[in-house]
């Protein structure tokens, strides 16, 4: 078992860089954030097929400490959630990304800013996605 949770970001779109750093220097949750490329994804997975390349190049990873993996929006919630800075703020949009209908509102808004993060402020043609095999 870990003994912090690690959050998994594709490394080479400038976009999901500077939404880690942005994590990293606002946020400040307590984990590992680590771009994929430098990351040994099946340590991560242990065995069990959830941290896989595949799923880290279309969405952000929490690996937390006791194995769950969340991906993409509840990603981003854990991350919120795990939040040291500022006096937890960041827990409040955190907490509430994680309750319906705003979880599943999240998903969509999730998806759509990850297929189009290309196009995103910081984004290059690097940050497209490959499509699905």
């Amino acid at each position: 078992m870990r003994s912090r949770p690690v959050l998994v970001y594709d490394g080479d779109c400038g976009f999901c860089t500077r939404a880690a750093r942005f994590a990293e220097a606002r946020v400040r949750p307590d984990a590992e954030i680590t771009p994929w490329q430098f990351t040994d994804l099946a340590a991560l997975d242990a065995g069990r097929g959830l941290v896989t390349e595949e799923r880290a190049r279309h969405e952000v990873l929490w690996v937390a400490t006791d194995g769950r993996v969340y991906g993409g929006a509840q990603a981003v919630a854990r991350a919120l959630l795990a939040g040291r800075a500022a006096r937890r703020a960041w827990a409040v949009p955190g907490a509430l990304l994680t309750l319906p209908p705003i979880r599943w509102a999240a998903a969509g808004v999730y998806r759509l800013i990850a297929v189009n993060r290309h196009r995103m402020p910081g984004g290059t043609a690097a940050c497209a996605l490959p499509p699905r095999a």
